[in-house]
């Protein structure tokens, strides 16, 4: 039973083109199905999380990242009488944006777009599953549903904002142009909250990461359980496992600690948004639109609490010294495909010609929009395998 602050799937905004109603699948669950089916979603197999892809078969990639967000996200929906196809949709759609070698490909993209208007996985993810996916007869893109595609565009918050923000800017002008560009033909009501489905799939996408990153920093060497006991939440989570299971093996041990912090991250949330949703009542999705900030968050305890553990994984991991030498590696390497293809883009592939002609023909930008397109759509290993290929040696 969906609450009323739900989306409902026959209450649906629709789709850019109009599609037949399916026997068996909601609108929702086919924007979920046709995400599945898209090759950008199985790009996400080779993709940095952290680790760039090579550097170990048991670290995460987007893909495994993906699908840790998306359990989360069906979980917490359903907890709160929501829509789960809607909020695993988003979900499972979220990172579909970001180029090779993780946030650090994402800097370099950024810094390399300036003059072109500028670059953002969010608008990325717009972009691609409004327009680069080209598999069906009748429009390019997967054509998702209006919910869908705001769920993508502002998950983490309103995106015109004159409050400022990490996600935020100040007027559609300033709208990094992939964003722009769709938000002109179909109104995403930027400024605006998201639906709670997809605060939901916001949520869900910082407890899998607070979680794996420290799994994965454990497995990397960057620190030890010992390291992280002296942390808030972390330290009783291994206490508690001490308590109930004295003289555990290593690995159960970090397995049993690690997952009572996932735990304690979803009942909190769960908590919380149950707390808001009885006081506020809200009466429908736009009533959660127009609220004063998320419904969806954590409590402001825990919230601090995460802060001091993001700050440690800030120090320990994303900032480790291997980490960094990595970092400068694949920039260097971002930074040479990128203005190589600009010049001579008669390197993209055969396919890619008729429409970078067409692009070099209405001038510059719209010719580096489409080096952009095709260089954020490289996975981790065929960056790399291109780099030496077309400029050998080490970057």
């Amino acid at each position: 039973m969906l609450h009323p602050y739900a989306c409902h799937p026959e209450a649906s905004r629709g789709r850019l083109f109009p599609e037949n109603i399916s026997t068996f699948r909601s609108p929702f669950q086919r924007d979920r199905d046709r995400i599945i089916h898209s090759s950008a979603f199985r790009r996400l197999k080779h993709k940095t999380q952290v680790f760039v892809e090579h550097e170990g078969d048991y670290y995460r990639t987007r893909l495994t990242h993906t699908i840790e967000v998306a359990q989360v996200a069906r979980t917490i929906a359903s907890a709160l009488g929501l829509n789960t196809d809607l909020a695993e949709a988003v979900a499972l759609a979220h990172d579909l944006g970001h180029p090779p070698f993780g946030h650090t490909g994402e800097d370099a993209l950024a810094v390399l777009m300036e003059p072109y208007g500028g670059f953002d996985h969010n608008a990325q993810a717009l972009r691609i599953v409004t327009k680069l996916e080209r598999h069906y007869a009748g429009f390019d893109g997967l054509n998702l549903t209006w919910e869908t595609l705001e769920g993508i565009a502002k998950h983490n918050g309103p995106v015109i904002s004159d409050r400022g923000g990490s996600h935020q800017v100040p007027d559609r002008a300033s709208l990094p142009y992939a964003l722009a560009e769709f938000d002109a033909a179909w109104d995403l009501e930027l400024e605006t909250n998201a639906s709670a489905e997809a605060q939901v799939a916001a949520v869900a996408d910082d407890c899998a990461y607070n979680h794996h990153d420290l799994h994965d920093g454990l497995r990397a060497g960057l620190f030890t359980e010992e390291d992280l006991c002296a942390l808030p939440v972390i330290g009783d989570c291994f206490a508690e496992v001490d308590k109930l299971h004295p003289g555990l093996e290593p690995m159960r041990r970090r397995h049993e600690a690690l997952r009572r912090v996932f735990g304690v991250m979803v009942e909190d949330v769960i908590a919380v948004a149950q707390n808001r949703l009885a006081s506020l009542q809200p009466q429908s999705v736009d009533d959660i639109r127009h609220m004063e900030g998320p419904i969806i968050r954590f409590s402001k305890p825990l919230y601090q609490n995460l802060k001091a553990i993001k700050r440690f994984l800030f120090e320990r991991m994303y900032r480790a010294p291997t980490v960094v030498v990595e970092r400068k590696r694949v920039t260097a390497m971002v930074n040479a495909l990128f203005p190589l293809f600009l010049e001579r883009p008669e390197l993209l592939p055969e396919d890619w010609q008729a429409d970078v002609a067409a692009a070099a023909a209405r001038g510059e930008t719209e010719l580096a929009r489409m080096v952009l397109d095709y260089v954020a759509g490289m996975t981790d290993r065929f960056a790399i395998q291109e780099y030496h290929r077309l400029i050998g040696g080490e970057p």
